[in-house]
C-alpha cells in the first residue's frame, strides 16, 4: 500500500490525569458536567415514589379498616360469609354466637349497606335508646316483668349494635299476646318514639301470606302443587323451560323455579309507576337456571304468584289478600297504599352512614315492579296476628285459614339437598324452605321464620310450632337481619 493510501494518525492528547483520588477541578475534561435540571428530576422521581408509596399504603389501610363491620364478636364481611353453601354447619347468628355463617341477604332489595359519603346534608345523630312499654298506643301494652328481664337488654343492644334507629317487638303464645315492646325512634330528626302501631315496611315477610292465599286456591281445586305452571297459563309464558324438568307451583314456592330475583326499583315520589302485572311478567318471565337445580331466591316468582292469584280467583291480588287474608286474621293495619292514619305513624327508613355509630340518614320510600314479593306496610301487632295464625297451624281465633294437610306441607322442609344456613345464615344445617317459611329444627322442635328487607327496613318472624309460640320484629334499621335473629331466637328461648 502507498503512503498516500494510509489513513492520518489522530493526535493524542499528552495531558497528564489527576493523581487517584484527587478531586476534578470545574476546567477538568475528564469531569461530566451535569445536564441542566437534573437535580431537579431527581428530586421530583424521589417524591413521587415517596407519593407512591404513601398511596398504596393508605389503600391498604382503607381496605384493612373498610373489611371491619359491626359484625358479631368482630368478624370481618369475609368471615360472615365462609362456609355459607348448602350443608355448612352452623348454630346461631348473633353478636354473642357469631359460629354461624351471614352470606348475602335475599330478601327484595340488594342495595348498599350503609352511605360512604358525607353528601346531601348533615346526617343525624341517632336514637338515645328508647324502651317505653307504654308507647304501645292505641294498643294495650302487655308488660311480663321475665320477659322483661330477659329481652330489654337484648332489644337495646340490637339498637346500638345493629344501628337500627328503632323496633317494635311483640312475642305470642297461642292464640295471645303476651309481650310487647318498643325501642328507639322511629323518627330521629323529631325524636318520636316507636310504637308497636307504628308502621314499619313488612317486605319479604309477606311472601308466606301470598303462598297461603295461592294454596287456599288449590284447596278449591285450581292446581295441583307439582302440575305445571305454564299449563296455567294463557297471554303469558316461562321462557326456557324445558318440558322434561317444568317449572312447578312447588318451584314457585321455594325459590327453586330457576326464575330471577329482579324488583324494578322506584321512589315513591318518582313520577315512574310500576308495570301492570301482566307487562311486568311478559318481560322478566324467562329462566336463569334449570328449575329444581338450585335455590335462587326470586322476587319474579312470587309476582307471578300473585297474576296467578288473580287468574284462579278472577280478583284482582290486593283485593283478593284484603278478604281472604288480612280481614280474617284481623290485620287492620296492613296495606298495600297505607291509609291517612297509618301515614301519620310510619317509620321513616334509615340507613347508617360509614362507620359512625349512631348516626343515620333517610333513605326513600320505595315502589317496585316485582310489588307482590313485599311492597306492603304493616305493624308488629298485625304481624304478631299472622304469627299467631302460623303457630296454631293454620287458625286464628277459632277461624282456619288454610286446611291441616296444607298447612303441614308448607311448613314441611321441601328439598334436602337444599338444606343448610339460609338467607344470611339462619339457624343451622337443617333450615331449608318449606312452600315460602323457612324451617328448621332447633332441639327436636320446628321453628318456622321468615325475613324481609328493603332499604331502610328489616322485618323477622320466627315461631315454635312444637310450644305454639312466636315473635315479630319490624325495624326501620338497614340490613340488621344477624340482630334479629338472635333477639328472635333469645325471644323463642325465653316464651
Amino acid at each position: 500500500m502507498s503512503a498516500m493510501a494510509r489513513p492520518a494518525k489522530r493526535k493524542i492528547s499528552k495531558r497528564p490525569r489527576p493523581a487517584a483520588g484527587a478531586p476534578l477541578g470545574p476546567e477538568s475534561p475528564h469531569r461530566r458536567q451535569p445536564l441542566p435540571g437534573t437535580r431537579l428530576r431527581r428530586a421530583a422521581d424521589i417524591a413521587l415514589i415517596v407519593l407512591a408509596l404513601g398511596a398504596i399504603g393508605l389503600f391498604v389501610a382503607t381496605k384493612i379498616i373498610g373489611g371491619r363491620t359491626d359484625t358479631p364478636n368482630g368478624l370481618t364481611k369475609k368471615a360472615m360469609k365462609a362456609g355459607n353453601g348448602a350443608g355448612a354447619a352452623a348454630s346461631t347468628i348473633g353478636p354473642e354466637d357469631a359460629s354461624g355463617t351471614a352470606g348475602d341477604f335475599a330478601d327484595l332489595e340488594a342495595g348498599p349497606d350503609e352511605f360512604e359519603g358525607e353528601s346531601g346534608g348533615e346526617p343525624l345523630a341517632g336514637p338515645a335508646i328508647v324502651s317505653d312499654p307504654y308507647a304501645a298506643r292505641p294498643f294495650a301494652p302487655v308488660d311480663d316483668a321475665r320477659l322483661a328481664a330477659l329481652l330489654d337488654p337484648e332489644i337495646e343492644r340490637s339498637l346500638k349494635s345493629g344501628r337500627i334507629p328503632s323496633m317494635a317487638v311483640v312475642c305470642v303464645s297461642g292464640d295471645r299476646i303476651v309481650w310487647t315492646r318498643s325501642a328507639g325512634l322511629a323518627n330521629v330528626r323529631v325524636k318520636t318514639p316507636a310504637a308497636c302501631d307504628t308502621v314499619y315496611l313488612i317486605s319479604s315477610t309477606f311472601k308466606t301470606m301470598s303462598a297461603t292465599a295461592l294454596l287456599q286456591l288449590m284447596e278449591q281445586g285450581k292446581f295441583k302443587l307439582d302440575d305445571r305452571v305454564n299449563d296455567y297459563l294463557t297471554d303469558i309464558k316461562i321462557d326456557g323451560e324445558n318440558k322434561r324438568y317444568p317449572v312447578t307451583f312447588r318451584n314457585l314456592l321455594t325459590h327453586t323455579s330457576g326464575l330471577p330475583t329482579d324488583f324494578g326499583r322506584h321512589a315513591v315520589w318518582e313520577d315512574q309507576t310500576p308495570s301492570t302485572l301482566i307487562d311486568y311478567l311478559r318481560g322478566r318471565l324467562k329462566l336463569w337456571r334449570r328449575p329444581g337445580t338450585r335455590v335462587l331466591y326470586s322476587n319474579v316468582a312470587f309476582t307471578l304468584v300473585a297474576h296467578l292469584i288473580e287468574k284462579f280467583s278472577g280478583m284482582p291480588f290486593k283485593d283478593y289478600m284484603r278478604k281472604n287474608i288480612f280481614a280474617p286474621v284481623e290485620m287492620r293495619d296492613t296495606a298495600f297504599e297505607p291509609r291517612a292514619d297509618m301515614a301519620e305513624r310510619l317509620a321513616i327508613p334509615y340507613m347508617p352512614v360509614g362507620r359512625r355509630g349512631g348516626v343515620f340518614r333517610p333513605v326513600d320510600w320505595v315502589k317496585a315492579d316485582a310489588w307482590p314479593a313485599g311492597v306492603v306496610y304493616g305493624t308488629a301487632i298485625d304481624q304478631a296476628h299472622w304469627l299467631m295464625t302460623a303457630v296454631n297451624g293454620g287458625v286464628y281465633k277459632g277461624r282456619r285459614i288454610i286446611s291441616p294437610t296444607t298447612f303441614r306441607e308448607m311448613t314441611k322442609r321441601q328439598f334436602d339437598r337444599f338444606a343448610g344456613p339460609i338467607n344470611g345464615g339462619w339457624l343451622n344445617e337443617t333450615s331449608g324452605y318449606g312452600l315460602a317459611w323457612w324451617v328448621s329444627t332447633l332441639n327436636g322442635e320446628t321453628i318456622i321464620a321468615h325475613s324481609g328487607s328493603v332499604n331502610g327496613y328489616t322485618a323477622f318472624l320466627a315461631g315454635n310450632l312444637n310450644k305454639k309460640t312466636g315473635v315479630a320484629i319490624l325495624t326501620n334499621g338497614n340490613k340488621a337481619h344477624r340482630w334479629l335473629y338472635s333477639l328472635a331466637l333469645k325471644a323463642l328461648e325465653a316464651l
